[in-house]
């Protein structure tokens, strides 16, 4: 590897690489940690900025609700070009080839500006239509459409933000991506009142604060990256080529990844339709800030997942199927524990979670029916870890197309299929949507998990033929 001794980085990869070759369980442990906390204080900015929100009153939560699908849209085309990106570094950097680990960051850097370019003129001028088609009407239309359009015109710096982080993540360097993710959620949260209530800006201000949070953490890893200049991979653009293998690879990783995490977006915006059909603004506004709460419920899972998709890859690299199993079904346990308590936890308390969303004059009237929706929708949780670390080890091992295949199975086929069925067809309403939306999940994680044991089986008689081959 060039510059071998100058680069500190690679003390750190070689312990990541000890991490993973060691014990499977505590590998996950150790990997997931620093995730679930970074994750977490993410998480916990969404959920201030509707408590926020929400004091301005139900139509505008129902407006910023009805938006949240189309960013997760943009965010998971950003952030599926940045797991490419972040792979491809990695393997490079794995292959010991310097040079090819510089062309896969300026070539993702690239990448992600095109797609920003790209997203800002298709969706701009057509942002009325979008909500128009989906049924909403009269001021949370123009309430939307004023929030988004803020939104949309930084998207350039807002994949920036996830191209860099990615490219930090790729050589390793998780520290950095932490520091700026909760700087930005903690700026995020105070400048929301601000923007709010104080400058009088309503819901253009919760857009704005969160414009200006990533805009000061674009330009905190922008000086990372191109001023200070002391991360691994350099950004020598004179010398750049184009080089078709790495932008294959880079796509081939990063594409599937969008389809998967824009298949939940989607999944939400046709819910989204359904309720506004069903119950009109006030139904979107509980049922949006009740998925506000549940995802919190799920960020431990997302930070066990990068652990089992990193364990059963070196597993898998390794042909040891005992490991491979082992990180698989410990991390299901502990995401399966995790769950149930987090469902304890919201069941119990769910009348004091509802009020973080409901505590105004504008938003009382949705206290009860958000109380009610939460109790309903927690019940897919415990089986989440089923489906979400099944396609983790598909990652793994090498079978995006089985992750994504998972993931759109959960999201786009059981999950609205039963919610349309109970909730527009059998008129059972909000609670109809709910139910579907476990039932839905129960399925499709049961048969997840099943899908995953006979992978594994059918990768442990490989593996046994081929070391009975090689003595």
């Amino acid at each position: 590897m060039e510059n071998n001794n100058n680069n500190p980085d690679n003390i750190k990869i070689s312990k990541g690489v000890e991490t993973l070759l060691g014990d499977p369980k505590k590998a996950i442990r150790k990997i997931s940690g620093p995730m679930i906390v970074a994750m977490l204080v993410q998480s916990l900015y969404n959920i201030v900025d509707g408590i926020w929100v929400a004091g301005l009153g139900a139509n505008q939560l129902a407006a910023v609700g009805l938006f949240f699908p189309v960013f997760m849209i943009v965010l998971s085309l950003a952030a599926g070009m940045s797991v490419g990106g972040s792979a491809a570094i990695s393997r490079e950097i794995g292959a010991k080839n310097k040079k090819q680990a510089d062309s896969a960051a300026i070539h993702t850097l690239f990448l992600g500006l095109l797609l920003a370019v790209l997203i800002t003129f298709l969706v701009y001028p057509y942002i009325r239509n979008i909500f128009l088609s989906v049924g909403a009407k009269n001021t949370v239309v123009d309430m939307v459409v004023g929030y988004g359009k803020i939104i949309i015109a930084g998207t350039v710096i807002l994949i920036f933000n996830n191209i860099a982080s990615g490219i930090l993540r790729g050589e390793g360097d998780t520290k950095r991506v932490m520091y700026a993710m909760g700087l930005g959620s903690i700026l995020n949260m105070i400048l929301d009142p601000i923007f709010i209530y104080t400058f009088h800006m309503g819901i253009d201000g919760a857009a704005w604060a969160t414009i200006v949070s990533i805009l000061t953490t674009s330009i905190l890893v922008f000086f990372w990256l191109f001023i200070k200049k002391n991360t691994y991979v350099n950004f020598r653009f004179r010398s750049f080529k184009y080089n078709g293998r790495i932008m294959k690879e880079i796509l081939r990783v990063g594409v599937p990844s969008s389809l998967a995490q824009m298949s939940m977006a989607i999944a939400i915006f046709i819910l989204n339709a359904f309720i506004v059909k069903i119950d009109g603004s006030d139904g979107v506004a509980i049922f949006t800030s009740a998925w506000r709460i549940i995802m919190i419920g799920i960020v431990p899972l997302l930070g066990i997942a990068i652990g089992v998709t990193a364990v059963t890859g070196a597993a898998f690299g390794a042909k040891d199927s005992k490991k491979l199993s082992t990180g698989y079904f410990y991390g299901i346990k502990i995401g399966v524990v995790i769950e149930a308590g987090i469902v304890i936890l919201i069941f119990i308390f769910a009348a004091q979670l509802s009020y973080l969303f409901s505590y105004s004059q504008n938003t009382a009237h949705i206290s009860e029916g958000l109380t009610k929706t939460l109790r309903e929708l927690i019940w897919f949780l415990p089986t989440v870890p089923l489906g979400m670390l099944t396609s983790s080890m598909f990652q793994g091992i090498g079978k995006g197309e089985n992750s994504l295949i998972m993931t759109i199975m959960r999201t786009l086929i059981f999950q609205l299929l039963f919610a349309y069925l109970l909730g527009v067809v059998y008129h059972y309403g909000l609670s109809g949507v709910c139910w579907g939306v476990v039932i839905g999940n129960v399925t499709a994680s049961l048969i997840g998990v099943l899908w995953g044991q006979i992978v594994i089986n059918n990768l442990k008689k490989k593996f046994t033929t081929i070391k009975k081959t090689t003595d």
